[in-house]
């Protein structure tokens, strides 16, 4: 038995050039890389125009931060985890 695809397209509303594809795992190998794909180190990033108003709407929905806000050289940076572990970065980038 073929194993089905199933998968979903995120972009930001109102564009048409950036797309993050996720998809579900099909077979017992991919199941048991789901959530550890980078052994713990982030490796998704979003940028935010109001990182304040993100954050907000991250702990409203009671996502997991894993690492609080804070400023860096290069903006104002977040860590959190998504429903499978995986981590994210959310930057509000300095002004140049």
């Amino acid at each position: 038995m073929s194993a089905t695809k199933r998968w979903v397209m995120v972009a930001p509303p109102g564009r048409t050039g950036t797309t993050l594809l996720l998809a579900q795992a099909s077979n017992e190998e991919q199941k048991s890389r789901v959530g550890n794909q980078t052994g713990g180190r982030v490796f998704l990033f979003l940028y935010t125009d109001d990182i304040q108003r993100d954050y907000k709407n991250l702990l409203d929905k009671k996502v997991k931060i894993v690492r609080e806000l804070e400023n860096q050289p290069h903006g104002k940076v977040l860590v959190f985890a998504d429903l499978y572990g995986n981590l994210w970065d959310l930057i509000e980038p300095s002004a140049v």
